[in-house]
């Protein structure tokens, strides 16, 4: 028999959004490390249990981001949905959905990963921050922007805009922190419902969180954002991105017309980019399968052709900024 975890914390409290979407309020046994804060908004940590009605497939550990603040030192919250169709045979999320408030479970409270502002775009960097989540790939932003309010509730977020993509309205979880957030920041928050033919009560923007970066929808999301008429381009943002791979591969895709360079070296490789263009385009995967097809020929073909209008779309930019 495999070797089982030696639980080290308790869930405090299981806050269900749907019946298959919830926040798990984990507290550690022996606390947090440190003073003050104590990770980097944007990283993980890895959950665990043991599969106490089937021990023989023993214990189960994922990395889940890390969706508080690292300001708030007397729990860590978790943004989980449920995994309906999973490859493993053992699945975290089917042991999380059993436990309730007081369960004991397994926390590696070591925050690891470079999905964070420092790691990506760089503290200091005026450009916009464009953060695209599908689901509960909103976990890092919102450690993130929650982060800057905690430590200055008079912070200017008008240069970020948070993108939100979900299937329905109710799996839009935090939206009404989202929307309060905004009225005290002037951040743009724009969230997205893409099964509004069943979701009829739904009057926001439809479709996924990526179909913003659609062509036809360019000018749409310009304006939603703050920036005028064709103004989407590197010399002007950069986009973080979390949630689904197809998610991942279409934004990173349909960005490339206007110039921006993904971060991931295979797709960099593949699309013969410049190893002296810096990145504006980065995202977050546990997986480490590119988000694009890299072997199908005819794709990559057109990929390139699409980034050599981008850049011709960039130098334009550059240009105009260096005149």
């Amino acid at each position: 028999m495999a070797k089982l975890l030696e639980y080290n914390a308790t869930l405090i409290k299981r806050i269900d959004i749907t019946p298959k979407l919830a926040i798990f309020r984990v507290k550690p046994d022996d606390g947090v490390p440190g003073e003050g804060a104590w990770f980097t908004p944007g990283q993980y940590m890895v959950l665990g249990l043991n599969n106490e009605k089937k021990p023989e497939l023993g214990r189960v550990q994922r990395p889940m981001s890390i969706a508080s603040e690292p300001e708030q030192r007397d729990y860590i919250d978790f943004y989980i949905r449920y995994v309906d169709h999973p490859e493993s045979d053992n699945p975290l999320t089917h042991l999380l959905w059993e436990i309730k408030d007081g369960a004991r479970m397994y926390a590696r409270v070591r925050p690891t990963g470079k999905f964070t502002i420092e790691d990506t775009m760089g503290e200091d960097n005026p450009r916009m921050r464009i953060y695209l989540a599908a689901g509960t790939g909103l976990a890092p932003f919102l450690s993130i922007v929650e982060s800057q309010y905690r430590n200055d509730p008079n912070v200017d977020l008008s240069n970020t805009v948070m993108i939100h993509g979900a299937s329905y309205s109710a799996d839009l979880g935090y939206r009404e922190r989202m929307v309060e957030l905004a009225e005290k920041t002037g951040m743009k928050y724009l969230p997205t419902v893409s099964r509004t033919h069943i979701d009829t009560g739904w009057k926001g923007a439809s479709g996924r969180a990526e179909d913003f970066f659609k062509a036809e929808r360019l000018d749409e999301f310009e304006q939603l954002a703050g920036l005028p008429k064709g103004g989407l381009h590197p010399g002007a943002a950069q986009v973080l991105i979390c949630g689904l791979q197809g998610t991942i591969g279409q934004t990173v895709m349909r960005l490339l017309p206007r110039g921006f360079i993904p971060d991931n070296r295979k797709i960099r490789r593949a699309l013969e980019i410049p190893t002296e263009l810096e990145p504006d385009v980065f995202y977050e995967a546990y997986d480490t399968t590119p988000p694009i097809d890299l072997k199908d020929e005819a794709l990559v073909a057109s990929l390139k052709d699409k980034l050599a209008a981008g850049l011709a779309y960039r130098k334009k930019f550059e240009t105009q900024s260096a005149s």
